[in-house]
């Protein structure tokens, strides 16, 4: 007899003490539907404001946005997918591409919808991409949030040529995707941290220069300097209010700036003097579409690109993991092996 479908959930009033480990049930798949064995998951921030209460969540819901697994049953009508194959979990299901509307940004898994905290899912087919070849499930896991998020930031929204500059902040998931996506394009780039250790670990991974924040409280105006003076062209903006006054400071006239997260708190506000006089491209970013993840893969295979993982807890260490990530003590991605 086979054993249950085990899953975490998250019990109301939301909070890491209330996370249990529960069954689910995962259906054959049905028309149009894969049914997927989940290998691997990994944290987020925003999961971890689903996980404690700041994001609204149903009673007993599954969290985390990102899995990897393996195909093991395909509905009618399903020719992408094959059993056997490794797949990515979408961050934004209903978005399969181009301009996103109010609509196509529901139904996200791991709040509203049920995420990847368990050992199996049947989902559509389209809520999945290929995942990319060579990499672990761990590593795969890794891209559905971060890695896309990096992706839209830089080239889809930011059209990110080689030879510009790249400014990218700490040691999250998505500031080393986007470090190792722009090596890649040929971009020079600037990296934050308020560790020298850390530091050291970004210059191997391809940083060309490294700035101390804690030592440096006006690394906007240093990462000025080491562009001469003309200003970072694109600003991967994960802090918030806290960090965007000496983003704005760092920048080109004209340059991008992607407002991605605010791990440094949400108060705070805008310096609008500063964007209109320089001119600058402020744009959010909520991760991005299907056809996005589908050509960040493409790019992971081709650059040889192999995603950081901090470290992996088990499944039953899901609250364990979630400390580890609102500590800081990551480099990279936490992930979840299941």
């Amino acid at each position: 007899m086979k054993a249950p479908n085990k899953a975490m959930r998250i019990r109301q009033p939301a909070s890491l003490d209330n996370i249990y480990a529960d069954t689910a049930v995962a259906p054959d798949p049905g028309p149009g539907e894969i049914k997927v064995r989940i290998r691997a998951a990994s944290l987020n921030f925003r999961d971890t404001l689903v996980a404690t209460g700041f994001f609204p969540a149903a009673d007993g819901l599954i969290p985390l946005s990102d899995g990897a697994g393996d195909v093991i049953a395909v509905g009618a009508g399903v020719t992408a997918f094959k059993p056997g194959d490794k797949v990515v979990s979408t961050f934004h299901p209903a978005w399969l591409g181009g301009h996103i509307d109010k609509a196509d940004m529901l139904g996200t898994p791991g709040g509203p919808a049920d995420g990847f905290a368990c050992e199996e899912a049947t989902r559509p087919a389209l809520h999945f991409t290929h995942a990319p070849k060579g990499l672990s499930y761990a590593e795969s896991a890794t891209i559905t949030c971060a890695g896309v998020t990096a992706w839209r930031a830089l080239f889809t929204d930011g059209g990110l040529k080689p030879g510009a500059t790249v400014l990218v902040m700490g040691t999250g998931g998505v500031s080393i995707f986007a470090l190792q996506f722009a090596k890649t394009a040929g971009a020079t780039v600037i990296a934050t941290s308020s560790s020298a250790e850390r530091l050291e670990r970004l210059k191997a991974l391809g940083a060309d220069h490294v700035i101390n924040y804690r030592e440096d409280t006006e690394w906007g105006t240093t990462a000025l300097s080491l562009t001469g003076g003309l200003g970072v062209d694109h600003i991967v903006e994960v802090g918030g209010p806290n960090t965007l006054p000496q983003s704005l400071i760092a920048a080109r006239t004209g340059g991008h700036l992607a407002i991605i997260g605010a791990v440094g708190g949400f108060d705070g506000g805008i310096p609008f003097a500063v964007v209109q006089a320089k001119r600058l491209r402020l744009q959010g970013v909520t991760v991005g579409s299907r056809a996005d993840q589908i050509d960040a893969v493409r790019a992971i295979e081709a650059g040889g690109i192999r995603p950081v993982v901090d470290r992996s807890f088990a499944l039953d260490d899901l609250a364990l993991a979630f400390r580890r990530l609102q500590a800081g003590q990551h480099f990279g991605k936490i992930g979840i092996e299941i």
